[in-house]
C-alpha cells in the first residue's frame, strides 16, 4: 500500500514537471525552472529534519566502499558521455574510433567495478543481490522502462510545441492524462496488492499496457487528434503506475531486511540510468529523423538543404507557412518513430517481468528462515 502511495507521489512529481515547467517558461523564463528548485529543496530539508526520526546506531566495523562507488560512477559517466555525443548530428558516429574508445573504457571500468565489488566487505552494489533472479530481472525491466518511458515522453512536450504549435504551458497541460493514469494505477495497484497479496499480475498488466500505449503512439503524426493522443498517453500512464514502484516491491519481497536498501536503490539507479540513456539515444534518433524528413519535404518545395544545418530551435511563427508545415510534419512523424522504439523496449520489459518468480507477498518483517533442528517441536524442552 505504501509503495503505491510513494509511486503515486513520484509519478505526479515526474509527470507534473512539464506542466509546471511550461508555466514557468512562459512567465519567468527557462532559467527559473532551476531557480524554483532551490526553495523546494529547502522545504524538503526542513520537513525531513522535523518529521524523520530514526535512531542512530553506530558501528565500528562498517567500511564505506569508496573505490567501488568511484568506479561505477566513472563507468556510467563514460557511457553516458558516449551516447550523449554520438550520432549523425553529434561529434562522432555511433560506429567510429571515438565510440570504440568510449565503450572500451566503459567496459573496462565496469569489469573493474565487478572485481572490486566481489572482494570488499560492504560493497555499494552487492553482487549476490543483483545477480539473484528476481533482482536481476527487475533491473533489466527497470532499465527498459527507463529507456522507453523517460526517453520517449521527454520529447512529448516538444512534439506538442513544434509539431502542433502549442505554448509550453499548454504542452505541459496536455500531458495530464499520463499523470492521471499513473496516479490512479499506482495507488489502486498498491491497495489491491495489500488486500490480496498478489503482485505479479500487476507487473505483467502494467508491461502490457505500456507496450500497447507505446505501440499506439507509434502511429503519431502532425495531424493525430489530440483526444486520441490523450487516450494513448493515459494508457502509458496506467501501465507505468503498475510497473515502477511494484518492480521495487518485487525485489523488496525477495531480499532480507538488511539488504532492502541496497536492492531497492539498485533498481532505482538502473531505472534512472536507463532513462538517461533513453533521452540521449532517442534524441539522436529524433534529430536524424527530423533532418531527413525536413530535407525531403523542403526539396519538394524546391529549397536546397545540401548546405546542412539543424532544424532545432526554430521559431515556427517566423517561417513561411509551407516551410513550417514541412517542419511540423517532420517532427510529428519522427516522434511516432520514437514511440515505436520505446515499444521495442517495452517488449523487453514484458519478457523480464513474466520471468520474475511469482513469490507470495510476505507478511513478516524479514524472510522466514527454517529453524535449526534443536528448535523444533520434536526436541524436548528444557526446564
Amino acid at each position: 500500500r505504501y509503495s503505491g502511495y510513494m509511486g503515486a507521489v513520484m509519478a505526479v512529481a515526474m509527470s507534473g514537471g512539464p506542466v509546471l515547467g511550461g508555466v514557468i517558461v512562459d512567465t519567468l523564463g527557462w532559467r527559473w525552472c532551476f531557480y524554483v528548485c532551490v526553495p523546494i529543496a529547502v522545504v524538503a530539508l526542513v520537513l525531513l529534519q522535523r518529521t524523520l526520526h530514526i535512531a542512530t546506531v553506530r558501528k565500528d566495523d562498517v567500511s564505506i566502499d569508496w573505490f567501488g562507488a568511484t568506479l561505477i560512477t566513472a563507468a556510467v559517466s563514460v557511457l553516458l558521455i558516449w551516447v550523449s555525443f554520438a550520432g549523425k548530428d553529434g561529434y562522432y558516429e555511433w560506429i567510429s574510433t571515438e565510440s570504440a574508445l568510449y565503450v572500451g573504457a566503459g567496459v573496462v571500468l565496469l569489469v573493474a567495478t565487478l572485481i572490486v565489488e566481489s572482494k570488499v566487505a560492504d560493497p555499494i552494489i552487492p553482487l549476490k543481490i543483483v545477480t539473484e533472479r528476481t533482482t536481476g530481472l527487475a533491473i533489466i525491466a527497470s532499465v527498459a522502462v527507463g529507456i522507453g518511458l523517460f526517453g520517449a515522453t521527454t520529447f512529448l512536450t516538444q512534439y506538442f510545441q513544434t509539431a502542433r504549435g502549442y505554448s509550453p504551458t499548454a504542452a505541459g497541460l496536455l500531458t495530464i492524462p499520463m499523470v492521471a493514469g499513473t496516479l490512479v494505477s499506482s495507488m489502486l495497484s498498491g491497495q489491491l496488492i495489500t488486500r490480496f497479496g498478489k503482485w505479479k499480475g500487476f507487473l505483467i498488466g502494467g508491461a502490457v499496457l505500456q507496450l500497447i500505449g507505446f505501440g499506439l503512439l507509434g502511429s503519431l503524426d502532425h495531424l493525430t487528434s489530440m483526444w486520441v493522443i490523450g487516450l494513448y498517453i493515459a494508457i502509458v500512464g496506467l501501465g507505468t503506475g503498475m510497473l515502477m514502484q511494484n518492480l521495487v516491491l518485487a525485489v523488496q519481497n525477495t531480499v532480507s531486511v538488511r539488504n532492502i536498501g541496497a536492492a531497492s536503490s539498485s533498481v532505482a539507479f538502473f531505472r534512472t540510468f536507463g532513462g538517461a540513456i533513453g533521452v540521449s539515444v532517442l534524441g539522436s534518433i529524433l534529430a536524424s529523423r527530423v533532418t531527413t524528413l525536413s530535407a525531403e519535404g523542403l526539396a519538394k518545395l524546391g529549397i536546397d538543404t545540401s548546405s546542412g544545418g539543424s532544424t532545432g530551435g526554430l521559431d515556427m511563427s517566423a517561417l513561411p507557412a509551407p516551410v513550417a508545415e514541412v517542419i511540423r510534419y517532420a517532427y510529428g512523424d519522427a516522434t511516432g518513430t520514437l514511440f515505436l522504439v520505446a515499444a521495442a523496449f517495452a517488449v523487453v520489459t514484458l519478457i523480464a517481468v513474466v520471468l520474475i518468480p511469482n513469490r507470495a507477498l510476505r507478511t513478516t518483517i524479514d524472510l522466514v528462515e527454517e529453524k535449526p533442528a534443536t528448535d523444533r517441536a520434536d526436541v524436548p524442552s528444557q526446564g
